[in-house]
């Protein structure tokens, strides 16, 4: 393959670090293995003292699998890994660590699961409480914060340290590391034994970073120490696509490395060769009203038409069957469902989507875990109350909602296996606490009158008339989350039933909904042919021929917690993402109407026109 002027530039740089900015389809990989095979036949450095590191196991295998055809199948002793596959085999060698050691993930959750329960604290989803324990627990590590400067999201601050220090003693008794530790344990070493550090210096003395954009700040300060005295450090990406703050990645390294190393070259690699034109000026108008980056000039590669087309919908369902006529219609002129992408910014909202894709027998893929709406924990609090409405009476379906919202009725109220109303209101009279007994009365009323309303208008009298809203409300502000999440699901699940007369119809389709869902997962790795449906943030590295963006609304593309300007920014990386996996076609969909509510369509489009950068 020929290099173009940049990549050239790139590829034959001598020595001492070199900063390569490589937008959406300029031939990073391509770079990086020339780079590699340039090092070892043009300036005959010894293949051993060669590192490439990405930042997942499949990027390294396929730059390394690349490398191997690029040099005729020549096998070079060149170190191909992820930080955390280099930093263990550090490890390995200074302590003797073997992968016995590296915790399960089902261990993880196991261990929270123990110290959680020990604690006896309150939460509604085990899972989803644990899941947000164990990501703070690594965003600390990988961000290098202390335990005393750390304030949690998840809960009390003091709750927070308790759990961690019971967390890290039971891995150290055990003798147990995770993936975060392996930087921490790596850091502490190269920074306490300098004879160590010195060893691998004189083992790496030359190394090629892959997506140096999603670096966090613990892997750079380790990566500083091992490519001295040298510093022949070769880093490859793209500052516009750094969307992993979340996990502790900081754009602000890539953007601050000439200050690091002032003597830095830099490349810009300024040809998009998997884009057309129309989606490369649409991409670069947007990205340029971002003031923290590398300013860049890119250009198509590709002769080839594309465009961009534009579709106001009246709400999801609406969008969704326009989509797919489009998908269907493609299908006809000689497109494969794989070459077609549907794109979304959070992995809740393709719920009703794959609905219509399921009725349509469409095949499609989820590049995310896409959490089920009706196994939610909100969801079996409704249809508790909805059973109880149609003449439930067990006592397991009363414990579930009798204090959401907080009635004060105390457990021990409720002995028998069947709960008869006026037994258990004459229970509170006979204790003189006539206030639980009347609220008792008043919840025995108002199922009364959830039995006589369809679905849609039920979940409306159970948060207002009942006050569940209020309920959960309360719940998010004990448990320090943002209660807005929690009204979607019930938004969400309130306007998919507003299709639905009967309780029966809404409860078929749930089951028909869940079992199909079950069985799309299990024939998923089967399909050959298929949509894929992805998350802006899981459809990074990846192309197609047309990419269809769902939901381009404010709210959620930029999503409405995002306030600070450089949160704005994060999500308008995240859109030039998405939109740059296009090759030839784009199509951004926005709705009038979401879950039931008006929003605006996202400013992002108006940015994307001409004369806006």
């Amino acid at each position: 393959m020929s290099l173009n002027k940049s990549q050239t530039q790139a590829v034959r740089h001598t020595a001492g670090p070199l900063l390569v900015l490589a937008g959406p389809g300029s031939g990073k990989t391509t770079v990086i293995t020339e780079r590699t095979k340039y090092l070892i036949t043009g300036q005959n450095v010894d293949p051993s003292h060669i590192l490439v590191i990405t930042f997942t196991k499949a990027a390294a295998t396929e730059m390394k699998e690349r490398f191997y055809r690029l040099t005729g199948g020549k096998k070079y002793p060149v170190t191909f890994g992820t930080f955390h596959a280099v930093f263990f085999h550090i490890l390995k060698h200074a302590y003797g660590f073997h992968g016995g050691n590296i915790i399960r993930e089902e261990q993880r959750f196991q261990f929270m699961g123990d110290i959680i329960r020990r604690m006896h604290l309150e939460y509604e989803d085990e899972k989803e409480f644990m899941g947000d324990l164990l990501g703070e627990i690594s965003l600390m590590k990988n961000t290098g914060i202390s335990l005393e400067h750390y304030y949690s999201k998840t809960c009390a601050r003091e709750i927070f340290e308790q759990i961690y220090q019971s967390y890290d003693s039971r891995m150290k008794q055990q003798r147990l590391i995770d993936f975060d530790d392996m930087l921490v344990y790596c850091y502490e070493l190269f920074d306490q034994r300098k004879d160590i550090l010195s060893a691998w210096q004189r083992k790496y003395q030359y190394i090629l970073i892959d997506e140096f954009q999603d670096i966090n700040k613990l892997q750079f300060d380790i990566v500083k120490m091992l490519a001295l005295p040298e510093n022949n450090l070769f880093v490859v990406g793209d500052d516009d696509q750094s969307i992993y703050r979340f996990r502790g990645a900081k754009p602000e390294l890539m953007l601050g490395f000439a200050q690091v190393y002032p003597e830095a070259g830099q490349v810009l690699l300024d040809v998009n060769y998997r884009s057309g034109k129309s989606i490369v000026d649409a991409s670069l108008r947007l990205i340029s009203h971002n003031t923290r980056r590398f300013e860049k000039n890119i250009c198509s590669g590709e002769n080839q038409d594309s465009s961009v087309q534009y579709y106001l919908w009246e709400n999801q369902q609406e969008e969704g069957k326009g989509v797919i006529e489009q998908i269907l219609k493609d299908c006809r002129a000689g497109y494969s469902y794989n070459d077609m992408a549907v794109l979304f910014r959070t992995n809740t909202q393709p719920r009703i989507f794959m609905s219509q894709l399921m009725a349509y027998n469409i095949p499609f893929r989820t590049r995310d875990n896409i959490p089920n709406l009706y196994e939610h924990w909100i969801t079996r609090d409704i249809l508790t109350y909805i059973r109880l409405a149609q003449g439930s009476r067990s006592r397991k379906d009363m414990l579930q909602i009798m204090n959401r919202p907080n009635r004060y009725i105390t457990r021990d109220s409720l002995m028998e296996e069947t709960v008869a109303f006026d037994v258990w209101a004459d229970y509170f009279y006979e204790k003189k606490q006539h206030w639980v007994a009347e609220r008792i009365e008043q919840l025995e009323a108002d199922l009364r009158v959830l039995s006589r309303i369809g679905p849609y208008a039920a979940i409306n009298y159970i948060r207002m008339g009942i006050g569940y809203e209020e309920f959960l409300e309360t719940y998010a502000e004990y448990r320090r989350i943002n209660g807005e999440h929690l009204l979607e699901v019930l938004d969400e699940l309130q306007d998919g039933a507003r299709q639905f007369r009967t309780y029966e119809e809404w409860f078929a389709h749930m089951e028909d909904y869940t079992r199909e869902l079950q069985r799309q997962k299990q024939q998923q790795e089967l399909l050959t042919d298929c949509v894929s449906l992805a998350t802006l943030h899981s459809a990074k590295g990846l192309e197609y021929e047309k990419v269809h963006i769902l939901d381009v609304n404010e709210e959620l593309m930029p999503y409405k917690k995002a306030v600070l300007d450089l949160e704005l920014e994060e999500e308008r990386r995240m859109f030039y993402v998405g939109i740059t996996r296009a090759r030839k076609e784009l199509c951004i969909h926005s709705v009038r109407k979401y879950n039931g509510r008006e929003l605006d369509v996202s400013r992002f489009l108006e940015e994307m026109q001409p004369g806006t950068s």
